[in-house]
């Protein structure tokens, strides 16, 4: 499976960065994203920044990274998503709108 790692960026020139991720360090291809400053978050894919994070975002993406690793392990992970533990989940707003619409006109649901 191919997915972005959040790294930070550890030195920075004009087009690339040395960026340090959760199991190595690599230098970055910068050129999507634009030059960065040191102590930036990134989302990198296949070499290449695709995204400047906030570190929260980064922080969020790195515990669903650690999720993935503690469930292909066997292992509890429950405790990665303190936000969503011990309350129901919710709609995106959408698809909220989009089932009150149907809730309103119940012989618009397709089968």
């Amino acid at each position: 499976m191919c997915i972005g790692v959040p790294m930070q960026v550890i030195e920075a020139g004009p087009y690339w960065a040395w960026c340090q991720g959760p199991d190595e360090r690599i230098q970055v291809d910068t050129r999507l994203v634009g030059a960065q400053r040191v102590n930036a978050w990134l989302l990198v894919f296949q070499g290449a920044a695709r995204e400047v994070l906030t570190e929260t975002r980064a922080r969020l993406v790195l515990d669903a990274l650690a999720a993935l690793d503690a469930a292909a392990a066997g292992q509890q992970f429950d405790h990665l998503f303190p936000d969503l533990v011990g309350r129901a989940p919710q709609l995106p707003e959408f698809l909220r709108v989009a089932q009150a619409g149907l809730d309103r006109n119940p012989g618009q649901r397709h089968a």
